[in-house]
């Protein structure tokens, strides 16, 4: 059985120290002193009851469980000692807690580090630099930049402050970038002026390049349009129309319109071929400051087209995008496999959802692409233009940005909606199985435990934006000064942007599952219990709104994609209030409104079940189900892509896609125990090696790979399939 140092490095679990370690305590004073045989039971409880939890455990919650069990004994006294043991050893460990951190990163030991973002590897010395300066941001943040009663209340798991190893700084969430405005009106990169491309692939090019920059200055997802590249394939198309006359009278040629176009319109695939293979790997082999391939969404919606000849253009770059993702990318061995980003986001709409409708062919294409590769996502425009509805009483459809975090409805001075340009300025989540627990299931007490927990999160929101007050354009010139967010002037204030509805900032929520199951004793889908989970979800909404009217800040829900967290908060549960069967019993809670992953139940009824609650998501939201390979069985994967269209705004299609590098299996790669720990294994050559794998699934609404935490690695264990 392995266990979790305070550093983050993994050892083997050890019972001879906790029985060196109460011996201490045991000799230390006279009272209440324990027989040797009745510490070694201790030892031995507590070495049966890690080996159950069937995870790492930290060392934390082993001396959490030997204090429970000298209390138990009745030993009140040598409990006494024993926490005063542990109050002197962490008072000697908190004068040098980041130094020990940061040399577990750099000596590549810190297995708690190895499992936080399934998508960056710590041994790289990009990561590693990210992760120490996290450590120095964290450090920071607790000690100096956040009020103790939020600092508590995090290290608690009552609510998680997102990004702290970024909150030294002055950055913000995630954004919508305006790609348009910085490719017609061009822009500024390492103060080198890009003007206006002059053709497809060069503007596929830049794009990719602003994409780097933006990742590299702020911390969460960034969304394009594949509708700004769009005008530039008419640019192409005219700029090789004039190499080709000029070509054909050069050799005394003079070919028919119909030939002339034809080969223009080969050369101009051609072109749109190069500059979609441009964004891919560029996007996969470019890493950002932070050590990982930038977090971008690619969104392809052909209604965003301006005319009908720009939507044929674009339906041309998303037809390229969608059979360049099917075939995936080649690993070190050349073996082609699925790339975490960038993320695909197709709209499902009236001209392509249908068969016999124009565009229907690129549906079925995206159908391919998702059995294979697991994206794309899929918006329903009909859906969403019901839910996101402005001031006019226009409805809107518009990507997210990054994974599910949504922004608001927003009209402008000049009466006009707008969406690219906007961001979000940070997340801080509640965990609602917490204030369940903390009310012991009495309604009245839930209510104000509720509220109080929400207060806490408003207070801790404000931190947020406070932090982001005040910052100069100067600190990131490509998203303030050059386009990505403004246009602002060198050495002016961001203020005005964090106002009125600008830009977002989220109230986060967990566990919603786990909270009304502790309350009703039903799971949130049962009929009787389901009216009080949406009760919570408009208590929320409430609270947003009465803050919004108070602070003029879009306040807004926001179903928290949880990743490590999720792993936290378990541990903080298990260690307030025990294990509590099917509430506690895991290592994991469930994300946002979701089902349970392990409910059985049909992939239509989740997503028509979960639809009434993305609307009390404004902030953010995405539903999916599980599904086995499709690859064979299209016309299926077709009919859940109808179903999204007529029923929900958001959702996604889980599917498997591995690959062993030691011996080349291709299938599904298991999760297996080994000595107490979760870990991978390849079922055809046994192989554990995670670096010698290939493993894609999907984590919280984007693809990841196979360094997850125990916590959320349990989690894809349990899923159930849904068809």
């Amino acid at each position: 059985m392995k266990i979790i140092k305070r550093n983050g490095a993994e050892e083997v679990f050890d019972a001879a120290k906790i029985v060196n370690a109460v011996m201490k305590a045991n000799l230390a004073g006279e009272k209440g002193r324990i027989s040797v045989e009745e510490i070694t039971d201790i030892a031995d409880y507590v070495e049966y009851k890690c080996n159950k939890l069937g995870r790492a455990v930290s060392v934390e919650e082993i001396q959490d469980l030997v204090e429970n069990q000298l209390m138990a004994k009745g030993a009140f006294d040598l409990a006494r000692r024993y926490v005063r043991y542990r109050y002197t050893r962490s008072l000697v460990r908190k004068s040098n807690t980041t130094d020990n951190k940061i040399l577990s990163l750099i000596e590549c030991v810190n297995e708690e580090v190895k499992q936080e973002n399934s998508n960056k590897n710590p041994t790289v010395n990009s990561v590693q630099r990210d992760y120490m300066a996290g450590e120095v941001s964290r450090d920071l943040t607790k000690r100096l930049l956040l009020p103790p009663d939020i600092v508590e209340a995090h290290e608690s798991g009552i609510i998680h402050f997102h990004d702290t190893d970024y909150y030294a700084q002055h950055m913000h969430n995630c954004d919508l970038i305006d790609l348009e405005d910085m490719l017609q009106n061009g822009t500024v990169i390492s103060e080198t002026l890009i003007e206006k491309p002059h053709s497809f692939s060069t503007a596929c090019n830049i794009a990719t390049q602003i994409i780097a920059q933006v990742a590299s200055n702020q911390y969460g997802g960034q969304s394009i349009s594949l509708a700004h590249l769009a005008p530039f394939v008419e640019i192409s198309r005219k700029k090789i129309r004039r190499e080709l006359e000029q070509e054909m009278a050069e050799f005394g040629f003079a070919p028919t319109e119909e030939k002339l176009s034809m080969i223009t319109e080969e050369r101009l695939r051609k072109e749109i071929t190069r500059g979609v293979q441009t964004i891919q790997y560029q996007v996969v082999t470019l890493l950002t400051t932070n050590g990982q391939a930038p977090f971008v969404t690619v969104f392809m919606y052909l209604n965003e087209a301006k005319n009908e000849r720009e939507k044929k253009d674009l339906a041309m770059i998303i037809e390229e995008t969608l059979r360049q993702r099917t075939e995936g990318v080649k690993n070190e061995s050349g073996v082609w496999v699925t790339p975490a980003f960038p993320k695909l986001i197709y709209v499902l709409e009236e001209d392509n959802v249908d068969e016999g409708t124009p565009y229907f062919y690129l549906t079925e294409l995206a159908a391919k692409c998702t059995a294979k590769r697991m994206v794309p996502d899929y918006i329903s425009e009909k859906v969403m233009l019901k839910l996101k509805v402005d001031k006019n009483g226009e409805g809107h459809c518009y990507t997210c940005m990054g994974c599910r975090s949504f922004l608001t409805p927003y009209v402008d001075e000049n009466g006009k909606p707008k969406y690219y340009g906007r961001f979000n300025q940070g997340v801080v989540t509640i965990n609602l199985v917490d204030v369940a627990l903390s009310s012991g299931k009495n309604k009245e007490t839930f209510w104000q435990v509720f509220d109080e927990r929400l207060e806490l999160c408003y207070r801790a929101l404000m931190c947020r934006h406070q932090r982001l007050k005040g910052t100069l354009s100067d600190a990131a010139p490509i998203l303030w000064q050059y386009g990505a967010l403004a246009r602002l002037k060198k050495g002016e204030p961001i203020d005005k942007l964090l106002y009125g509805g600008y830009s977002t900032i989220s109230l986060g929520y967990a566990g919603l599952y786990e909270c009304v199951k502790y309350m009703t004793g039903k799971s949130h889908t049962d009929p009787e219990a389901k009216p009080f989970a949406i009760e919570i979800m408009q208590h929320m909404n409430d609270a947003c709104r009465k803050w919004k009217e108070k602070e003029n800040i879009d306040f807004s829900i926001y179903g928290t994609p949880l990743e490590s967290t999720t792993y936290k908060f378990a541990r903080c549960l298990q260690k307030r209030f025990g294990i509590i069967e099917g509430i506690t019993d895991k290592s994991y809670i469930t994300n946002s409104y979701h089902v349970h992953v392990s409910e059985e139940i049909d992939a239509f009824t989740k997503l028509k079940f979960e639809s009434e609650f993305q609307h009390l998501s404004p902030g953010g939201a995405i539903s999916y189900v599980e599904v086995p390979n499709m690859q064979k069985n299209i016309p299926a994967v077709l009919k859940v892509i109808r179903f999204i269209y007529d029923n929900i705004m958001y959702a996604e299609l889980n599917t498997k896609s591995d690959y062993c590098q030691c011996c080349g299996f291709d299938g599904e790669i298991q999760i297996v125990e080994d000595d107490g720990k979760l870990v991978w294994e390849c079922p055809q050559c046994h192989n554990r090696d995670q670096n010698k794998m290939n493993v894609a699934r999907r984590t919280c609404g984007y693809i990841g790979t196979q360094y997850w935490n125990q916590g959320r690695t349990q989690e894809i264990r349990d899923r159930v399939l849904h068809l």
